[in-house]
């Protein structure tokens, strides 16, 4: 770091937020929330709102810096070795002056696939991720291909970047995504499926309506079960009946 007075800025920052990360640490709640979280590095066990007060710090302080500098800092946070680290990666990334920097959407896409366990692969696909997309809709296509992807956390997370366009009520693309996701065998992206046409039906019910009775006999019940929590339950029951008549039945031994 001698004589890179840039490069001795981002480890002292880094290494700023690091210090109060431990310095809140709760080994006690740590445990429990790597497993509940299926984090793939050790937590600290900071509360939510402390972890918030810290990032916003370090977002304040990053906001007048050359975007090169701060992509510098969210690299070193997302190679570090506890969750939190990685999740302050994740939120300085989704930053404003970040969001539009093609550097910052190469970036994000490589750490799909790292980002396993569902916190830190729904915070990646739901936060930056998503702002990117919905700032150049054109990468559309390459979470498209996504849902082709052999690593199931990049199938899921092409559903978690959908969620601008859900929430604007722009359910285009989402039912093309999730239309190529209805028979997944993977758990965790089967439910994933399921929040987003839970989702979906807020904005336009007829239309995801219409959807899970053309797809029912491709979606796997978790799916369903999820997808209509808000669903009368007579269609409830008729979409698992009509997911059930198109499954073979079971061979005996």
């Amino acid at each position: 770091m001698v004589g890179n007075p840039r490069g001795a800025w981002v480890a002292r920052e880094r290494s700023r937020l690091v210090r109060q990360f431990r310095a809140r640490a709760r080994p006690s709640a740590g445990e429990t929330l790597r497993s509940y979280l299926g984090s793939p590095v050790p937590v600290l066990g900071l509360s939510v709102p402390e972890f918030r007060v810290l990032v916003r710090s370090t977002a304040r302080n990053v906001a007048d810096r050359p975007v090169s500098d701060v992509l510098r800092l969210v690299r070193d946070l997302w190679a570090g070795s506890v969750y939190e680290e990685k999740l302050a990666a994740i939120e300085l990334l989704g930053q404003r002056p970040l969001v539009g920097d093609a550097r910052s959407w190469h970036l994000a896409s490589r750490w799909v696939d790292q980002a396993t366990g569902w916190a830190l692969s729904d915070s990646l696909a739901s936060g930056p991720v998503a702002a990117m997309v919905a700032a150049s809709p054109k990468r559309f296509g390459e979470l498209q291909r996504w849902t082709r992807s052999r690593n199931p956390w990049r199938r899921r997370a092409s559903t978690y970047a959908l969620r601008a366009w859900v929430r604007s009520g722009d359910l285009d693309r989402p039912f093309r995504v999730l239309e190529r996701l209805a028979d997944d065998r993977e758990r965790w992206v089967q439910r994933a499926v399921g929040t987003w046409l839970r989702e979906c039906w807020k904005k336009d019910r007829g239309r995801t309506e219409r959807f899970l009775r053309r797809e029912a006999h491709r979606l796997a019940p978790v799916t369903i079960t999820v997808a209509t929590e808000r669903a009368p339950r007579k269609l409830r029951e008729e979409l698992r009946r009509a997911a059930a008549n198109s499954r073979p039945p079971r061979r005996g031994l």
